[in-house]
């Protein structure tokens, strides 16, 4: 069996072996493969594993002996769902493997933007404490997060582990879900509509999916309902902002700061509004890229391949679409 993984050096630097996957057969894998190369280095691949590449119709109905994609990733929008199934190709996601890893990016962006740790340690840096009057003096106000109330939108594995964090934190946690399951055994904590969490949430975190409903999730409209001052912290999917309308009211100080790891293009376009707004904090989409979460993904996308060749595929993403 031919394995070919298409674009595989963010996963795999020099860090993280291809031993599990190559325990399951040949493993061809490219560092980067542009879109128009894919049919040809994927011809004769049983096998496609892909994190940004993108598997479309065309591409999938050029490929006569693929039997099965894994995304190297939870997110899979790169790949043509109904195509693959039209071909009786399971599509198969990597869940949960860097839980924690994004949860904690979420707080370390939150808390730069409260304590402004670089900022002040260039003051520093610069001859400014050494220089100063008295034994210590701060350029921004710290910001103290216990009895503050973080707003999470979405509350899946990551969003729960955000909600965990903010609770050690001293926050009050309000979530937003589409179907409510059980409250987290600590309190204060609240299931709420969206226009309650925003206008209630002193910081807000996305951890909803993208579809089209969430597309522009954070637009002119629901950020006039935020309060005036509160953060927003998107370690989920760029798109879920208007990222001109988010700059506006960066610009107006409407909204007090913001903390991304994800852009709506990826890498950015030198245009990018968010690269000039004040009170910003943008990540390399680094969130997920500890070694222990990469490793987790490769060794999780080779369960995926065995429990498919035995019979018993999981985390179908288009199941349903084959049924």
């Amino acid at each position: 069996m031919r394995i070919v993984v298409l674009d595989g050096h963010v996963l795999n630097p020099g860090d993280n072996p291809w031993t599990p996957l190559e325990s399951l057969g040949e493993v061809i894998v490219y560092d980067r493969t542009p879109q128009e190369l894919i049919t040809t280095r994927a011809a004769d691949a049983t096998v496609v594993l892909t994190n940004k590449a993108r598997l479309d119709k065309d591409i999938i109905d050029a490929l006569p002996a693929l039997r099965y994609i894994g995304v190297l990733a939870t997110g899979y929008d790169v790949v043509d769902l109904q195509a693959a199934a039209s071909h009786t190709i399971p599509v198969c996601n990597v869940v949960a493997y860097g839980v924690e890893d994004v949860a904690q990016h979420v707080f370390a962006l939150t808390l730069e933007l409260c304590r402004r740790c670089s900022d002040h340690t260039q003051s520093v840096r610069d001859g400014e404490w050494a220089g100063a009057e008295d034994w210590c003096y701060w350029k921004y106000t710290p910001l103290c997060l216990s009895g503050l109330t973080m707003g999470i939108i979405g509350f899946g594995n990551i969003g729960q582990k955000v909600g965990e964090l903010a609770h050690a934190f001293g926050m009050s946690v309000l979530a937003h879900v589409r179907s409510p399951r059980p409250a987290p055994n600590y309190a204060p904590f609240a299931y709420t509509d969206l226009d309650t969490l925003l206008s209630s949430s002193h910081v807000i975190s996305l951890h909803c999916p993208l579809t089209e409903k969430s597309h522009h999730l954070i637009n002119d409209a629901t950020l006039a309902q935020m309060r005036s001052g509160a953060f927003l912290i998107n370690t989920a999917r760029g798109p879920l902002l208007d990222e001109n309308a988010v700059a506006r009211s960066l610009h107006a100080g409407h909204l007090g700061g913001l903390g991304v790891d994800v852009l709506s293009t990826e890498p950015p376009q030198t245009d990018n509004p968010l690269l000039s707004t004040p009170n910003t904090l943008i990540t390399p989409h680094i969130a997920w890229a500890t070694t222990k979460a990469r490793r987790n993904i490769t060794r999780l996308a080779a369960e995926n391949i065995r429990c498919w060749m035995d019979g018993a595929p999981r985390n179908v993403v288009n199941a349903a679409l084959m049924a």
